[in-house]
């Protein structure tokens, strides 16, 4: 074998991987030995890919669903179960999921989690605090760029909004968030935070119609789970005071 010659066709042909293990001893056959190069190369490009698209998401900590815990005050409602959330079918489906409660009690922590788990199944994700990307778009629409922004959205097929009513929109802001979303419907999935149940969100949006036309948008096909009970950051930070 000419080992500089193959070397040279595989980085001609982008295979980076192999040559690290070009080697044929303890293989069989040149089959064998064939197939676990490429089956090698595979592997570390779905894994390259998902470093790639973890660090596009701009999700804030790296969190797991391996460290999660379910606790008893969060309620799915059926026919939603927590297997179905996690095997991620509802972002292959184009549907949604809104986790609504009180703050502190892992609504943040678990939409982060599916995010991460997405960029490892190769899922294009986006995260923003919903603040953030209202101001944005704001930014956006006075600069005469908000459509060049919007294509940034084209592949993308997980949008994570975080911390839906912190802060109430203007009637500007409002309005374009509704437009995304609505661009969004029934095409790519959104996981939506929100410490503010449905019928609140017209503090956010002010404008009365607006907020019953979102939320229509937002809850058809969509999975809303319920998060009740005590905040564990405040339970943390009590316990290290004892």
């Amino acid at each position: 074998m000419d080992r500089a010659y193959l070397e040279e066709l595989c980085k001609s042909l982008r295979l980076s991987h192999i040559p690290k293990v070009i080697d044929m001893d303890g293989f069989d056959s040149k089959e064998d030995w064939l197939l676990f190069l490429l089956k090698n190369e595979l592997q570390s490009r779905e894994e390259a890919k998902a470093i790639r698209l973890y660090k596009q998401s701009k999700l804030p900590n790296r969190r797991t669903l391996s460290t999660y815990e379910w606790h008893r005050q969060i309620s799915l409602p059926s026919p939603t179960t927590k297997e179905e959330l996690t095997s991620l079918s509802f972002i292959k489906q184009c549907e949604n999921a809104v986790f609504v409660g009180t703050p502190g009690t892992g609504k943040t922590h678990l939409a982060c989690a599916l995010g991460t788990r997405a960029t490892e199944n190769g899922i294009d994700t986006r995260f923003w605090r919903v603040s953030d990307l209202v101001s944005e778009l704001e930014r956006q629409w006075k600069n005469n760029t908000l459509d060049a922004f919007k294509k940034r959205f084209d592949k993308v097929k997980l949008i994570i909004l975080d911390e839906m009513g912190y802060v109430p929109f203007t009637k500007e802001g409002a309005e374009l968030l509704f437009q995304l979303i609505s661009d969004w419907y029934e095409t790519k999935s959104v996981i939506i935070t929100s410490n503010l149940e449905f019928s609140q969100w017209n503090k956010v949006f002010i404008d009365a119609r607006l907020t019953a036309a979102l939320v229509d948008r937002l809850i058809h096909h969509a999975h809303i789970l319920s998060f009740t009970g005590e905040s564990f950051r405040l339970k943390n930070a009590l316990s290290k005071q004892k």
